[in-house]
């Protein structure tokens, strides 16, 4: 996987309550995919970026929900999030080092 394709497969983390309980119980990540992104590819990614061994990634696509706006009815975007589990005494930072 070339070096440009690594940084489009992954938009972000995703933080949430639900994330960091799982965070802190399964040793997984959460994370925003692009939606063509394949598992391969995500696992790749995070290994390329983060420098940790992934041990499984699974797949969730959220479909937009429907609101009503002022002009009338919109839909939001559908997303789609990879729970990436990482080998045993493996952890990803995401806070800025120095």
């Amino acid at each position: 996987m070339n070096q440009e394709r690594v940084f489009t497969v992954l938009k972000g983390p995703h933080v949430s309550e639900k994330a960091t309980i799982v965070a802190d119980q399964n040793n997984q990540y959460v994370f925003k995919v692009a939606s063509d992104a394949t598992k391969p590819e995500i696992k790749a990614a995070v290994e390329a970026l983060f420098e940790v061994s992934v041990t499984k990634v699974n797949v969730v696509n959220l479909k937009g929900k429907i609101k009503r706006t002022v002009r009338g009815m919109g839909k939001r975007s559908d997303t789609r999030k990879a729970y990436v589990t990482l080998a045993d005494g493996q952890e990803i930072s995401f806070a800025a080092s120095e």
